[in-house]
């Protein structure tokens, strides 16, 4: 994620950039079009553009990609080694390092978990309103201590509720 949701970058090699396309493809989708165009074909989203500008400047001072993998890898590590202890919480065997869901199995206890870490501060624990549960979304931005913080919390939910 590196702008606005609807900021687009696509980094294609030359040789497929072609009139070659499936019939039906779109417009939007023609990358020779965009390419003859300069990338002008349509109006830029100038706003997006600035803010994907800030977020790669602000990535290369936090040490780039390679340091970037690093500290995510760090974050999921502290949430998914408490989420295979936990007697209470329950993580599927597919892993995000950016979005992990889990749940209770019980959906009175997750709307309370979601009520009650809220109330501590923590914001947007809500899961997929396709899916329910809970879901941390731990993207570049988050800091290690704000993992921490939400693991210190889930301990003492899941001894309260256990």
């Amino acid at each position: 994620n590196v702008g606005p949701a609807g900021t687009v970058i696509v980094i294609i090699r030359e040789d497929l950039i072609t009139e070659d396309v499936l019939e039906g493809t779109p417009t939007m989708l023609r990358y020779k079009i965009h390419a003859d165009a300069k990338s002008l074909y349509n109006t830029p989203p100038t706003y997006g553009i600035y803010m994907c500008g800030k977020v790669f400047k602000w990535l290369k001072a936090k040490g780039g990609l390679e340091e970037m993998k690093k500290i995510n890898e760090e974050k999921a590590k502290i949430l998914y080694d408490f989420l295979d202890e936990s007697k209470l919480f329950v993580v599927k065997k597919d892993r995000s390092i950016m979005n992990v869901p889990f749940i209770t199995g019980n959906e009175e206890l997750d709307a309370l978990f979601v009520k009650e870490s809220k109330a501590a501060g923590l914001e947007n624990l809500k899961g997929h309103r396709t899916v329910g549960g809970m879901r941390a979304s731990i993207y570049n931005a988050m800091p290690k201590a704000g993992v921490e913080k939400l693991v210190e919390f889930m301990a003492d939910f899941e001894k309260r509720h256990l």
